[in-house]
């Protein structure tokens, strides 16, 4: 069974940082690309970032790029999303996706950025 869990969603102050990270079981982790989505409130799903199966390739939405850094360790299958000078925009339920942004996601963890 695909099991994908999101840990690390917090309430930090703008400018702040968070790391969440996103452990997974259920398939070989090495082989498949990953991605981070989020969803606010009232709101669609969004793609954050991607990352390719040797975590050597990056890809980031506009809204992030420069302030957030996907990466991968495949020794222990999990996958993880730094998060720099957030936003209270970035405030969302983040969500880790197997093999891209329509794949199978993990329940989420809650990021608010709030003064």
């Amino acid at each position: 069974e695909v099991q994908l869990v999101e840990s690390g969603g917090a309430l930090v102050q703008p400018g702040g940082s968070l790391r969440l990270s996103c452990t997974t079981s259920g398939f070989i982790f090495k082989d498949f690309h990953m991605a981070w989505l989020r969803q606010a409130p009232g709101k669609e799903f969004e793609w954050v970032s991607g990352i390719n199966r040797a975590g050597d390739v990056t890809t980031y939405a506009d809204s992030v790029k420069g302030r957030f850094t996907i990466s991968r360790d495949n020794d222990k299958n999990t996958l993880y999303l730094i998060m720099d000078s957030l936003k209270p925009e970035d405030s969302a339920m983040y969500y880790c996706a197997k093999g891209g942004r329509f794949g199978p996601r993990g329940p989420g963890t809650q990021v608010t950025v709030s003064s």
